[in-house]
């Protein structure tokens, strides 16, 4: 089955919004058998909608477009499907009650606007959306599908796999593509690649090698006629390359270092305090970023200034001898934070984000300490980037060396 994305909205022309949904949608389309030949951006425009959409349906047989799905004048989707189609919209009475119902759970009163989007044509049918107003299409005609969604991505996702992906498997006729990625830390890009080399002779799964902020990422793909096959095809390979990597894998797929080491902390029981300078909080918000982070983390301070590091309680003439960018410093950050927060580990960065050196340092270095009561460590790296990208990436080197730490305390 040939696919194509059309994503509505002139914000996306004009670059005002990332395009999240058109990769999002393109990366869930393998597994199902859909092979996507084409992404069209459009804007808010009706004729230029319906061509996109004509176009469309002449080299595709499913056509999924985000976007356009609002109740104001220029949310023009459904106009625009229907108008190629030369169907009539009619008001859907079941949706109307459940968008009055919306309204009502919100103690606010329904504006008459919102009934466009209460509206169908007779080939298509609904897609209830619990997370917002706009309810999506599911249209069959002519041996071709169109699947309308919203263009918030947090209602997009959960309609499309709850309610999209039950509807399309086993409807493609075709092979699947599935793929697993194992994410690696503690070796870079070429040291990993030279010690898996002998899978990459392996034609399917095929096996990709890609660096990454948190770390070196192996990615198996593999095709087969069901997804159960393909993925005993990647078993043998995910086990030999596991066999290889050891310690170094610390997760797979849609893992994140927050994630995996919140699940460790409150496994072992274990409280867990962050100083911060240069990554302005960043750390602490990536760890508390997880659902269900206050069983493990017990706060976190930002001293951004030397004078704040010593009303913290960091000796001043440590900082008179190695400055506030050093690992002696950045050590006892994380002692001190652990101490006075009484953490069972103290975690800290302290650096330079650029774009100017301090200290004699160079934009983008880094140094990230642990301390667990019994040993402190400390580490610097120099990143590349832009301020972001180095603080992001500081805090990625912190939350996977706590994973070690965790790994070697088991």
């Amino acid at each position: 089955m040939k696919a194509e994305i059309i994503s509505i909205g002139t914000e996306l022309l004009l670059g005002e919004i990332v395009n999240t949904n058109a990769s999002y949608l393109a990366a869930s389309l393998p597994a199902l058998g859909i092979d996507l030949y084409w992404i069209t951006v459009v804007g808010d425009n009706l004729p230029r909608m319906k061509e996109a959409i004509e176009r469309a349906w002449g080299r595709s047989e499913m056509i999924i477009t985000s976007g356009g799905l609002g109740p104001t004048e220029d949310d023009l989707t459904r106009e625009a499907i229907a108008g190629f189609l030369g169907e009539e919209m009619a008001v859907d009475e079941a949706q109307v009650k459940v968008l009055e119902e919306r309204f009502r759970k919100r103690q606010m009163p329904m504006p008459a606007r919102n009934l466009k989007q209460a509206m169908v044509i007779p080939s298509g049918c609904a897609i209830p959306n619990p997370r917002g107003t706009a309810p999506g299409w599911w249209v069959e005609r002519d041996g071709r599908i169109i699947v309308a969604l919203p263009g918030p991505p947090g209602e997009l996702r959960p309609m499309w796999e709850r309610q999209i992906v039950p509807r399309v498997e086993g409807r493609s006729g075709g092979m699947v593509l599935v793929t697993r990625t194992l994410k690696t830390f503690g070796a870079g890009e070429a040291l990993v690649d030279e010690m898996v080399s002998p899978l990459f002779a392996s034609a399917n799964p095929t096996l990709g090698i890609y660096a990454k902020p948190d770390g070196v990422h192996l990615r198996l793909a593999a095709k087969a006629r069901s997804r159960l096959q393909a993925e005993t095809l990647i078993a043998p390979a995910e086990a030999r390359l596991r066999s290889i990597l050891g310690d170094l894998v610390w997760g797979v797929d849609d893992d994140t270092p927050e994630a995996m080491v919140g699940k460790m902390l409150k496994e072992r029981g274990l409280w867990v305090a962050v100083m911060e300078s240069f990554t302005g909080g960043l750390l602490a918000s990536a760890i508390t970023d997880v659902p269900g982070s206050s069983d493990y983390f017990r706060g976190g301070w930002v001293s951004y200034t030397a004078e704040t590091k010593i009303e913290a309680g960091i000796d001043p003439q440590l900082i008179a001898r190695h400055g506030v960018v050093s690992a002696e410093v950045a050590e006892a950050m994380a002692s001190t934070v652990r101490t006075r927060l009484k953490a069972h580990i103290g975690i800290s960065t302290t650096g330079v984000a650029g774009p100017s050196e301090l200290e004699g340092h160079p934009p983008g270095s880094a140094f990230v300490a642990l301390d667990d009561g019994q040993q402190t460590r400390s580490f610097k790296v120099i990143f590349p980037g832009d301020r972001l990208m180095v603080k992001r990436r500081a805090v990625v080197k912190a939350l996977l060396e706590l994973r070690s730490m965790l790994v070697e305390k088991g």
